[in-house]
């Protein structure tokens, strides 16, 4: 599940950032703008599974104890991931896309 979020959520900042560049954008403005962006959907996402991760891991309920462990892993993992993807995916973007000229895609626009 962690894994899956992490990776839906990189590649909503990347998939933004090549649109962004096919509109002229350098690269590294391109990628904090998609990760300014899309900021709202990853905080919305990763804070609504945290809070219906954080009774388990309050250990809130009859024998509740034994699931604790995996609340905190949840909860913990989605904090630590949230801070991967909003701060490490755009550098790492940066320093991974290549530096040539994204050509811009005009077979989107209805002429």
């Amino acid at each position: 599940m962690l894994i899956g979020l992490v990776t839906k959520n990189g590649i909503l900042i990347v998939e933004f950032a090549n649109q962004k560049r096919r509109l002229g954008i350098p690269k590294t403005e391109a990628a904090f703008e998609a990760a300014a962006a899309r900021l709202r959907p990853i905080l919305m996402t990763s804070l609504a599974t945290m809070f219906g991760a954080l009774p388990i891991a309050l250990a809130l309920g009859a024998g509740a104890q034994s699931r604790t462990p995996l609340g905190i892993v949840v909860v913990g993992g989605l904090l630590f991931s949230l801070i991967l993807t909003l701060f490490v995916i755009p550098v790492m973007y940066i320093m991974m896309a290549g530096n040539k000229e994204v050509v811009p895609d005009y077979s989107q626009h209805d002429d």
